[in-house]
């Protein structure tokens, strides 16, 4: 299993290799980081199920880290929401993945504006395809 780069002491990976300009990836870095850091479990659950996220190309995906269920040496990705930038659009196509395990257009809200935006709507997960 690939696993990403760790940018940070508390174990929040990020794999930076966005299309778009060095200081919009670290823009998305920083406001991707501290959602995520909100919404973390607490550190002694950290070992069996953590949230956690990556840059790669011009998406930002958010996942979950979980224990293999029959290996806690073993470890788990669960995506939670994806979002990839259009630069001709200059916005973010907002994605979320069905049980068929592709990614699918979050049809409330399949656009975003600004990494901000993309992030209320997961917050909000209005539809429960986030978080459940």
């Amino acid at each position: 299993m690939h696993r990403p780069r760790d940018h940070s002491e508390d174990g929040i990976r990020c794999q930076s290799a966005m299309a778009i300009s060095e200081f919009e990836i670290k823009r998305c870095e920083k406001l991707v980081d501290e959602f995520v850091q909100k919404r973390r479990p607490p550190p002694h659950l950290r070992a069996k199920v953590d949230l956690a996220f990556r840059i790669a190309g011009q998406s930002v995906e958010i996942y979950h880290i979980r224990a293999h269920w029959s290996d806690e040496g073993k470890t788990l990705e669960s995506p939670v929401a994806k979002a990839t930038y259009n630069k001709s659009k200059k916005s973010w196509k907002v994605f979320w993945q069905r049980a068929d395990q592709k990614w699918h257009g979050y049809q409330p809200h399949p656009e975003a504006a600004s990494i901000e935006e993309f992030l209320e709507v997961v917050h909000e997960d209005a539809h429960c395809c986030f978080f459940g």
